[in-house]
């Protein structure tokens, strides 16, 4: 039996740990078949990267900080290196002070909301303009989403507005790039326990009222990974534009 991502060369930016949503993508790609491109952010996360690789199938570790032309230019130069075309690329990237989501959003500096709008929104675009000449075949470039984007969740604060910016411009690459046959996605998972998830204040109370959506449960990152496999491959071929809920039903509730 064929594996859905057999042959393909996939990029997976925002692992930080294992229980990173970025990690389950990038198992369930390397299980479907793909052959990965890591990327870390600074030399403490390289360790902990090159430990999660080897239970992968990877064929390179690159350093990116999506803050940086000049890295964002490297990591292109990187990949084309691998000599063969880049098929899809995961973006897992957010990042804002946790002061700034733990203060009223009405207080939320300009630094800071500058800061959460160029990492966990801008860097999509950049990494569209770094990736996708490298696309030579078309394919596929996702992005991880949140409910907060569109609801106001308590003390999710400018992350929310940084999603909301990332819906957009997710949007509007998806209009530009469907002439060169890529096709950019978002993905809206429930809440995780992950390492950014446990910077919002309160983040145990989403796990609760979670429980009272549809299914009656939690979001299993496995089913986000799993997702983001249908959006990379064959069967995803006329998905693009969109955002596909993984959340357990959580969207369609009023609570």
């Amino acid at each position: 039996m064929s594996k859905l991502l057999e042959g393909k060369l996939a990029l997976v930016l925002g692992i930080a740990n294992k229980w990173s949503l970025a990690y389950a993508i990038a198992q369930a790609f390397s299980r479907e078949g793909a052959t990965l491109a890591l990327t870390y952010l600074g030399e403490r996360q390289k360790e902990s990267i090159e430990d999660l690789a080897k239970e992968l199938n990877v064929a390179a570790i690159l350093p990116c900080d999506v803050t940086r032309d000049d890295d964002l230019a490297a990591l292109t130069e990187s990949l084309g290196a691998l000599g063969r075309p880049l098929d899809a690329v995961m973006h897992s990237l957010a990042f804002a002070n946790r002061e700034d989501l733990n203060r009223p959003f009405v207080e939320t500096p300009r630094a800071g909301f500058a800061l959460a709008t160029d990492v966990s929104a801008y860097s999509l675009v950049a990494v569209a303009r770094a990736t996708t000449p490298l696309m030579t075949a078309g394919g596929s470039l996702c992005t991880l989403t949140y409910l907060g984007s569109t609801r106001v969740v308590t003390n999710y604060n400018v992350m929310g507005v940084a999603k909301a910016a990332l819906e957009a411009s997710m949007r509007y690459l998806a209009s530009e790039l469907g002439e060169r046959k890529i096709r950019v996605n978002a993905i809206s998972a429930g809440p995780v326990k992950t390492a950014s998830a446990r910077a919002i204040k309160g983040f145990s109370g989403i796990l609760e009222v979670a429980e009272r959506t549809p299914l009656r449960r939690n979001t299993d990152p496995a089913e986000v990974a799993d997702a983001a496999v249908f959006l990379a491959s064959h069967l995803g071929r006329g998905v693009t534009g969109n955002i596909l809920f993984v959340d357990a039903g959580m969207q369609i509730m009023g609570f």
